[in-house]
């Protein structure tokens, strides 16, 4: 009784953590990075349009479209088997939904990040609402999702928002580490 009392809370917190039901999956890469909730700070990212995307009016988070992650990410069209980052960096991808609250939180240490590691990685944002079918690809079932994406090697997924200190954990133990 106290053992299903106890992984009845913990989904809970995990599910509480993330935005359920963005899309349904076909495909699934990656592997998952423990989920925790996070602080309270939720606030709206405003973008500026450009030729190639979409960037954060704050720093340099890029929103992508299938076109562009087609061709900035991987192509997933040309080869839907096998995981060929084509990036001149390593990157992290955000999967978000204006709606979701925890998007909100993740968003602006996003940006911050961003600043930090200008130069070193890319950050790019994909709204599931708009681009389904990246999201579909992807398998991705709640949002924020997040992906990361070494330079060489298979990308690292982490579901929920999490607190900056596990993203920046992560970019140096994944995406900077010389190989």
């Amino acid at each position: 009784m106290k053992k299903t009392f106890i992984v009845i809370t913990l989904l809970s917190i995990v599910w509480l953590s993330s935005c359920g039901g963005s899309a349904k999956s076909e495909k699934n890469t990656g592997t998952s990075i423990a989920a925790t909730a996070v602080s309270d700070n939720a606030t709206t990212n405003r973008e500026v349009p450009t030729e190639t995307g979409t960037i954060s009016s704050n720093e340099n988070v890029v929103q992508l479209t299938k076109a562009m992650f087609l061709e900035k990410v991987y192509n997933y069209e040309k080869s839907p088997d096998k995981w060929a980052f084509i990036g001149d960096k390593p990157c992290i991808i955000d999967f978000y939904a204006d709606w979701c609250r925890p998007c909100k939180m993740v968003a602006p240490i996003m940006e911050e990040l961003s600043s930090k590691y200008k130069g070193q990685i890319t950050i790019y944002k994909v709204n599931t609402d708009q681009e389904q079918e990246l999201a579909q690809f992807f398998g991705i079932r709640s949002i924020p999702t997040v992906f990361f994406c070494p330079a060489t090697g298979d990308p690292q997924m982490a579901q929920g928002a999490l607190p900056k200190e596990t993203y920046e954990k992560a970019i140096t133990e994944l995406l900077l580490v010389k190989k």
